[in-house]
């Protein structure tokens, strides 16, 4: 059943398997909205096919479209962070932390402490995590390649030192940081007693820090249990069905992409 707030509006979800396009239909169903999943599958060289560039140039996922109602015009929104944004925005405040204190509108240095969190998750997940992990996935994919058996020992090298020197001690500075952020949040989640966007875009970032070693249940507890109780909530629990159902595909982790 759609939410009240869904105020006549057309959701398509222009979903691309093993991709980040997962945290779309999940927050579509925290806010109980209705929305068409149209299912895209990669080729062999793991990239969009023709079919999604059709809809998009860049063949991008996530990537919503929105027709309010009595239009015919659909809006397209790409980008995780400003796909959760503007969903939010319209149907969803209460996954916002409000800005200012009543009374405080518009005042510099005024913002509510949970809402400074947002914003700086908001971007945080994608522009500092994610980058981390995906060079993590890129130097993961050179100690695989099959190259000549003489010249793997200079490409396992070359990766090996890059991951010791670089990504391992960075993704344990960034959990360590994520569990002292966590325990300072005033609540079970990243801004305070009730999820927001910003769990929604951390969530598949930390799925893939568990595949690096640093997040793991001894290592970083809160942040590892945190993680875990947002895969058991119904809503993640109806969009994994979901995708499972349309696609024919399990809803994935992070673990399950590469480059």
């Amino acid at each position: 059943m759609a939410s009240n707030n869904q105020q006549g509006a057309k959701i398509t979800v222009y979903w691309l398997n093993k991709s980040r396009g997962q945290r779309v239909v999940w927050l579509l169903e925290e806010l109980s909205l209705e929305y068409e999943l149209k299912v895209f599958k990669r080729n062999a060289e793991f990239r969009a096919g023709d079919d999604l560039k059709a809809v998009h140039p860049l063949g991008r996922s996530p990537m919503i479209g929105i027709t309010p109602a009595g239009s015919d015009k659909e809006i397209l929104i790409f980008e995780s962070a400003t796909i959760v944004d503007y969903v939010c925005e319209h149907f969803g405040r209460q996954m916002m932390p409000k800005r200012y204190p009543d009374g405080n509108e518009g005042v510099l240095g005024a913002e509510n402490e949970d809402f400074m969190r947002y914003r700086f998750l908001m971007d945080y997940a994608e522009g500092s995590l994610m980058t981390l992990l995906m060079i993590a996935m890129v130097i993961s994919n050179v100690k695989k390649a099959p190259v000549p058996f003489f010249l793997k020992f200079i490409t396992s090298g070359i990766a090996d030192k890059v991951d010791s020197a670089f990504i391992s001690p960075e993704l344990e500075k960034h959990c360590a940081f994520l569990e002292d952020y966590l325990s300072k949040s005033g609540g079970e989640f990243f801004c305070g007693d009730r999820l927001t966007g910003a769990d929604v875009m951390m969530h598949f970032c930390l799925e893939g820090a568990t595949q690096r070693a640093p997040l793991s249940e001894t290592s970083f507890p809160k942040l590892y249990k945190y993680m875990r109780g947002l895969q058991q909530r119904e809503a993640y629990q109806r969009a994994a069905k979901r995708v499972s159902d349309e696609s024919g595909e399990d809803f994935v982790a992070f673990s399950d992409l590469k480059l």
